[in-house]
């Protein structure tokens, strides 16, 4: 892989809604030109299933920092935002993580936050966050559905992926859809 050939391998897209939370991602990795795989897995539960995660950028950079979002979910049980502060604090500052290149969406049935290393902690006002190379897309579609339909979190979620596959070539239509109510 040359250093023109950048790694795109991702959007990600959250809903909160009615006490709950839905987030979805394609599983589409590109590499230049090259689909390289459609069934990249980048949301899941965490915390004993009362969180819910989704990264964009680098996997092995993501995954780091989704163990130490985990660690710092368990020094703060059930305090997503206290961990999510701490996390890009040590993300900013530490060395070693200040070079990972990575955002994420984390959240629970009442929280939803964009994490980045720029120590960026951000909640968005309508419950409603996309990252990744087709994020702008995700975000305008599930803003017009969550306005003008009485779609649950998941339909939203959905919908608004499917919506970004057929606009943004580094998205697939291979959507994984995970929920806390």
């Amino acid at each position: 892989m040359t250093p023109e050939q950048k790694i795109r391998s991702t959007t990600v897209l959250a809903v909160l809604k009615d006490g709950g939370i839905a987030m979805a991602a394609d599983g589409q990795v590109t590499v230049g030109d090259t689909v390289m795989k459609v069934g990249a897995e980048k949301v899941r539960l965490i915390s004993g299933d009362r969180a819910v995660v989704g990264f964009a950028g680098g996997a092995a950079d993501a995954l780091t920092l989704l163990e130490r979002l985990e660690a710092k979910l368990e020094s703060y049980p059930g305090n997503i935002r206290r961990a999510a502060v701490d996390l890009a604090r040590d993300w900013r500052t530490d060395r070693m993580l200040r070079k990972l290149e990575a955002m994420m969406l984390v959240g629970d049935a009442n929280t939803l936050l964009v994490v980045s290393g720029n120590g960026d902690v951000i909640e968005p006002d309508d419950g409603i966050a996309a990252i990744g190379s087709g994020g702008a897309y995700a975000l305008s579609a599930a803003r017009a559905l969550h306005r003008h339909t009485d779609q649950s979190a998941e339909q939203v979620a959905r919908e608004g992926l499917q919506i970004a596959s057929e606009i943004c070539i580094y998205t697939n239509d291979n959507i994984k859809v995970v929920t806390l109510p």
